[in-house]
Formats: C-alpha cells, structure tokens, sequence
C-alpha cells in the first residue's frame, strides 16, 4: 500500500523555530499513523501521507546532533547584532547557516512508500540539486565522504558547497533536508565553519552564474526533478 503522492506547501518565509515545530507535527502524525496501521487489517489501514516543504528562513544557524559548537564563530551579542538566532537541532550533520535567498527545502516523506534506503534517499537529493543546477548551465557535484552538492570538488583550492544536507529518520519517515543557496547572502558563512569543513568555501547560484535567480522558476524545476527522481506526483 504505497502512497506516492506528495503534498507540496510553500511556507514563503517563516521563522526557524516555528517551521521546525511545525515540521515535528507533520513527522510524528505520519509516525503515528503507521502505527496504528499495525493494528488494523490491511483493507483497513490508511495510508500515509508524504509531504514536500519549500521555506526562506530569517538569518539562523543551527547545530546538528554531531557538530561542535567551537564551529560556531560568534557570541551570543555578535548574533544579536547580526539580527541572527541559533539553535541545536535533532538532525544529522554539523552547523550550518539559513537566511533570506536560500531556499530550504524539507521532505517529510514515508520511505516506505518510495524505498528503505537512507543512502539512497540521500544521493537522490542531492541529484535534485544537481539537475536542477545543470539548467542553469552550473555543474553540480558530488564530494566523496561529504553529503551535499559542490562544485570544482577537482580543484580543492576552488571547491565550494552550494547546497548543504542533513536529515533525521525513524521508522523511514524523514524530516530536515537541504538548504540551497539561491541568492543567499554568503558573508553570513563567514561566521562559522560551515558543516565543520574548513578546508572549502561555499557559494550561491546567482555568484555562480552572475545575475539574480527567480525563485519561482527554480522551485517549478527543484519540484520537477524531485518527483522524477522519486516517481512521484504533486
């Protein structure tokens, strides 16, 4: 009984904390749907839903369960002045940045109803991102050992990330996902270490490609390639 019908919401810009939360209920109603399942006859299950969030965030640096703190390069006034907030978050990986220009896309999707394949679900995000940037003429790659999508990974001296990930799974229901730098402001980076690399810069598509990216547009495309790659529908 597989449902791969995918709910799409366009949040537009929306603060960390209360996407976040709102993000936790549409994870756990999902949760507790599958468990009641478990104790109804298979005519009477119902199926779960899937869902596929698009968000801007105010300027905000979270901490994933594994990062350190140390990267993280301001104070507590030094945030306030950059009219910034920080939080630490249950997903996976270090810190990372959000902000105005950066599209934050979060997939809370039950893999059963695509496949159980954590690795899987994560090499087909990032190739969403890597389609979408080959239509704006920008080569999208992958860095062995470190998820996200960058580009000159054969040049250490030029690599840069263009779209950071992070997720957290239970029961194969995912939540968090991926921030895409658009038309981000990139100083903001420059206040922490971003996903503990300190090796490799980061950049944005309308550096990459010298002018201003209609977020319209590259959403209708982000949607696109994510349904094909999951063989799903909106």
């Amino acid at each position: 009984m597989q449902n791969k019908h995918i709910i799409f919401e366009d949040l537009g810009s929306m603060d960390y904390k209360a996407c976040w939360d709102y993000q936790e209920r549409l994870f756990n109603n999902i949760l507790a749907q599958k468990v009641a399942n478990r104790t109804l006859p298979e005519q009477e299950q119902i199926p779960t839903k899937n869902y596929l969030l698009f968000v801007e965030h105010p300027h905000v640096y979270t901490l994933g369960k594994s990062g350190d703190e140390k990267n993280l390069l301001l104070s507590e006034q030094q945030l306030h002045e950059r009219e910034a907030t920080y939080y630490k978050i249950n997903r996976g990986g270090d810190i990372t940045y959000h902000g105005p220009g950066q599209l934050v896309a979060y997939p809370i999707l039950d893999l059963d109803n695509f496949f159980t394949d954590i690795h899987k679900y994560l090499r087909l995000l990032e190739e969403t991102i890597i389609l979408t940037l080959a239509e704006y003429g920008v080569k999208g790659e992958r860095s062995a050992g470190e998820t996200g999508v960058w580009i000159d990974t054969e040049h250490p001296l030029k690599a840069r990330k263009i779209c950071a990930m992070g997720v957290r799974s239970s029961r194969w229901v995912t939540m968090h996902g991926w921030g895409f730098n658009v038309n981000a402001n990139l100083d903001y980076f420059n206040n922490i270490i971003p996903c503990g690399i300190n090796n490799k810069g980061v950049t944005s598509l309308h550096k990459e490609i010298g002018r201003q990216v209609n977020l319209d547009d590259i959403k209708q495309k982000l949607k696109r390639n994510f349904a094909k790659l999951f063989e799903a529908d909106f």
